[in-house]
């Protein structure tokens, strides 16, 4: 048999989601429906909340080897930069009109970010150093890309939950290659890479 613990979150109707465990073994989450970033210390049972602006809807968060904490600002149009240790927040605002919501963020190399736009059909990338966002349509209209991961070579792969593809980025043209899934209906949502 397999122990499972639990821990109830204290705040009612907020939708936490996405944890994310850093260096030091918290679990970090977002509050969707909350407008928070929190993390637990699973040792003592103890949470502790970041508040974000009203109508933020974080979708996931990543943790950097120097205990930043990166959020996607789903509803807001934003990457943003939470400092734990001072409550200072840095946003990074999405270059184009139309990326409206940042989705899913993952680590490259060399300190960079990509994440998906979901509705507004992109693919981002985001230098952690000078906060500069790169955004790459995709070329399938509303493919909704969502789930993203890096492979060994640090190239990122992505579902396309709008259609029946996954997809990826040349890294050296930032272009993008899509496969097709054998069946039409498919509609992948997050993927994973092995060891191989």
């Amino acid at each position: 048999p397999v122990d499972i613990k639990e821990w109830q979150v204290p705040w009612d109707q907020s939708r936490p989601r996405d944890p994310y465990v850093d260096q030091q073994q918290r679990v970090w989450f977002v509050g969707q429906g909350g407008d928070y970033l929190a993390v637990l210390d699973s040792e003592v049972g103890q949470f502790h909340q970041f508040k974000l602006d009203p109508g933020t809807g974080p979708h996931n968060l990543i943790v950097d080897n120097e205990g930043q904490v990166w959020y996607a600002g789903n509803r807001a149009g934003h990457i943003g930069k939470l400092d734990p240790v001072t409550g200072n927040i840095t946003t990074y605002a999405m270059p184009a009109p139309n990326a409206t919501d940042p989705h899913t963020l993952v680590f490259g190399r060399n300190r960079e970010i990509w994440f998906t736009v979901q509705q507004g059909n992109f693919v981002g990338h985001l230098d952690m150093n000078t906060g500069q966002i790169q955004l790459i349509p995709l070329p399938t209209p509303h493919a909704r890309p969502y789930g993203i991961v890096m492979d060994g070579i640090h190239s990122p792969w992505f579902t396309e939950f709008g259609t029946n593809k996954l997809g990826t980025i040349d890294l050296d043209t930032k272009t993008v290659r899509e496969i097709p899934l054998s069946r039409s209906e498919a509609r992948p949502r997050r993927l994973a890479v092995t060891s191989d």
